[in-house]
């Protein structure tokens, strides 16, 4: 998001969004098997920026369970294996968040984090979810994590009709924080996205079963009366330059050997 005040997206963000979800001008094919597509822009060992598109066609996986998994926190905490924690901070409104993440980076580089505002709208039966980085005085980047940037990062989930099936559009620009060894960049639009995208498709189908014995009817996302977050103001909010955090240089480290964890 550009400009130097927080401010919650309005139908236009959106909109551009979404468009941006559907170019395909200006990106290069990077993957494409299994029903899985990759896209990059600038990711060049050295640059700072890495912009990064993925599309999967998710077969029995209706674009209402999709939406549900990527918002349901708690269901996230089981099946992304990659998450070191992750929690709401707190509510904007019925449809923005405040929340922090943290995730496994390939070793050995060090894990990132992000503090970031997130907002979400359903377009008919299309839905957008998308967040932006922004700083909370109470949550400030720890010392054994480096804070990266998210600029605009977000999922686009596309109804395919009456054949229960979906189109998952993943759209990340970030910075990492750091100068990233060449293995790192390919590794991450070769395998590591697509993998994801994988363990996305299979969280959605073992979901309804998931959802019927942990708390079926809190649905926030859908419902905002169910919320227990606190309102928290615009005002307590920064955006997070990437200026004014750490870098730092990685791009000399070697890929050790580590066991993927199985699908």
């Amino acid at each position: 998001m550009s400009g130097q005040t927080v401010t919650i997206p309005d139908d236009r963000a959106f909109a551009s969004f979404k468009a941006e979800c559907l170019c395909d001008e200006g990106w290069s094919m990077s993957h494409n098997k299994g029903g899985i597509t990759v896209w990059t822009q600038g990711l060049e060992e050295g640059k700072p920026i890495h912009k990064m598109k993925c599309r999967m066609v998710c077969k029995d996986v209706s674009a209402e369970t999709m939406y549900d998994v990527l918002h349901d926190i708690e269901y996230r905490k089981k099946w992304d294996t990659n998450v070191i924690e992750t929690f709401d901070i707190g509510k904007l409104t019925v449809n923005a968040d405040v929340g922090y993440y943290s995730w496994k980076c390939p070793s050995p580089l060090r894990n990132r984090d992000v503090i970031t505002l997130r907002s979400w709208l359903a377009m008919g039966k299309d839905y957008i979810i998308m967040n932006y980085s922004v700083k909370h005085a109470k949550y400030p980047p720890k010392k054994d994590k480096v804070r990266a940037v998210s600029i605009q990062t977000g999922y686009m989930i596309q109804d395919q009709g009456p054949t229960n099936h979906c189109t998952l559009t993943y759209l990340a620009q970030v910075d990492p924080r750091g100068s990233l060894p060449k293995w790192v960049v390919n590794k991450s639009s070769h395998f590591l996205a697509p993998h994801a995208m994988k363990k996305i498709n299979k969280a959605c189908l073992k979901y309804p079963e998931w959802k019927q014995r942990h708390n079926p009817g809190f649905k926030p996302w859908l419902y905002p009366e169910q919320t227990t977050l606190p309102s928290i103001p615009l005002s307590e909010l920064s955006i997070q330059h990437a200026e004014s955090l750490e870098n730092i240089d990685e791009s000399s480290l070697a890929e050790t050997q580590e066991r993927e964890d199985s699908d």
